[in-house]
């Protein structure tokens, strides 16, 4: 069976070479803007996180499209659901993480508070 058989008995679907290299160039610019927001001082201090932020959502929204070939067609509605699913769990694991040890630090040690 060739691999365009495979490819549509399994309901995949890739990229071409084209879209693999807007990919990149996409990750390569967000990357760069995320490394010169923090490096060069051009961005105000306050600005610094919020800016990482909205470039990290970019760059994932490119890995999931342009490599993970993830999209919103209704074929993908499972591979979103079970994506959605885990980053819940994600989620839940980290914020109760950082709850925990907050929690830890404030009141574990009253002696030892810092400022």
């Amino acid at each position: 069976m060739s691999h365009a058989h495979e490819q549509a008995a399994h309901g995949g679907k890739h990229g071409s070479l084209s879209s693999y290299m807007v990919g990149f160039g996409l990750s390569l610019v967000l990357t760069l803007l995320s490394f010169g927001c923090v490096m060069t001082g051009m961005v105000p201090h306050h600005l610094v996180v919020p800016g990482l932020m909205v470039f990290c959502v970019a760059q994932v929204l490119v890995q999931l499209g342009f490599f993970l070939h993830m999209g919103i067609a209704p074929e993908q509605r499972e591979n979103l659901m079970v994506m959605a699913c885990a980053l819940i769990f994600i989620a839940i694991v980290v914020i109760g993480s950082l709850w925990v040890l907050h929690n830890m630090n404030a009141y574990m040690m009253p002696g030892m508070a810092h400022g």
